[in-house]
C-alpha cells in the first residue's frame, strides 16, 4: 500500500514536451512550471489540443519530456527510463481513463485483483471484492468488460484505481464516455472515493461540473498555462 506523502507530491519545471509531424516539429507544451501539494484536488482544464492529456501524461511518467523536468513523490521522472518510471508509479500512483483500460479478458473481480497482485498483497481477492462491493457492483464480480455498461466499467475502473490505496489519482476525461446522468454518479463515486483514501487528484476535464468539484484549476492554452487559481 502507498505512503501518503506531505508537502509537494508532483511538480514540473519549464517542462516541454515536442513532436515531429509531416509539417515539422509541434509544441505540445511550452515551458509548463507546477506545484501540486498531497492532498489537493486540481482540474485541468483547456480546449482540446491544448495539452491537457499531454501534460497529465508527462506528470504522470506515461511519457517523457522533451525537455524540462519532473518531479513524482520525491523522484525525478525525467531521468528515469520507462522501468525506472513505472517503478516510481507502482503502489503510489492509480489512473482512471476515458475509455476505462480493463483488461477484456479478466473479470471485473480479476481486474481489481491485478495490481493488488502486483504489488504483493496477500488477500487480494477479499480486498478487490470489498472495493467492487464498495461501488456498487459485489454482484458483477464475474463478469467480464463487454458484459458491463460504461458506467459500470468506469466503476470498476476506479475500484482499480483505489486497490493500492495511491497517493496520487490521475484521471483522463473520465466521464467523456458517459451520459449526463451516469457521469454524475461516477464523479460522486470518484469524489467519496478520493474523500475516503485520502488521496492527491489530478483531472482532466471538459465536464463544468467535475472542474468545479476541485479546489485549484489550471487553465492551459497552446501548451502554456494561462491561469492557475
Amino acid at each position: 500500500m502507498s505512503e501518503h506523502l506531505n508537502g509537494t507530491i508532483v511538480s514540473a519545471t519549464e517542462l516541454s514536451k515536442r513532436v515531429g509531424t509531416a509539417e515539422g516539429f509541434l509544441d505540445i507544451l511550452s515551458g509548463v512550471n507546477l506545484e501540486i501539494k498531497a492532498g489537493e484536488r486540481v482540474a485541468i482544464i483547456g480546449v482540446s489540443g491544448s495539452g491537457k492529456s499531454t501534460l497529465l501524461g508527462l506528470l504522470a511518467g506515461l511519457d517523457s519530456p522533451t525537455a524540462g523536468e519532473v518531479t513524482l513523490a520525491g523522484e525525478r521522472l525525467d531521468r528515469l527510463d520507462e522501468d525506472g518510471r513505472a517503478r516510481v508509479r507502482a503502489g503510489r500512483v492509480g489512473f482512471v481513463f476515458q475509455n476505462f483500460q480493463l483488461l477484456p479478458g479478466l473479470t471485473a473481480l480479476e481486474n481489481v485483483m491485478l495490481p493488488l497482485e502486483l504489488a504483493g498483497i496477500a488477500d487480494a481477492g477479499n480486498s478487490a471484492r470489498g472495493l467492487l462491493t464498495r461501488v456498487g457492483l459485489g454482484e458483477r464480480l464475474s463478469h467480464y468488460p463487454r458484459q458491463l455498461s460504461g458506467g459500470e466499467q468506469q466503476r470498476v475502473a476506479m475500484a482499480r484505481a483505489f486497490a493500492v490505496n495511491p497517493a496520487i489519482l490521475f484521471a483522463d476525461e473520465p466521464t467523456g464516455n458517459l451520459d449526463s446522468a451516469t457521469g454524475a454518479r461516477v464523479i460522486d463515486l470518484l469524489f467519496d472515493l478520493n474523500r475516503e483514501h485520502r488521496t492527491t487528484l489530478v483531472l482532466v476535464t471538459h465536464d463544468e461540473n467535475l472542474a468545479a468539484r476541485c479546489e485549484r484549476h489550471i487553465h492551459l492554452d497552446a501548451g502554456r498555462i494561462v491561469k492557475d487559481h
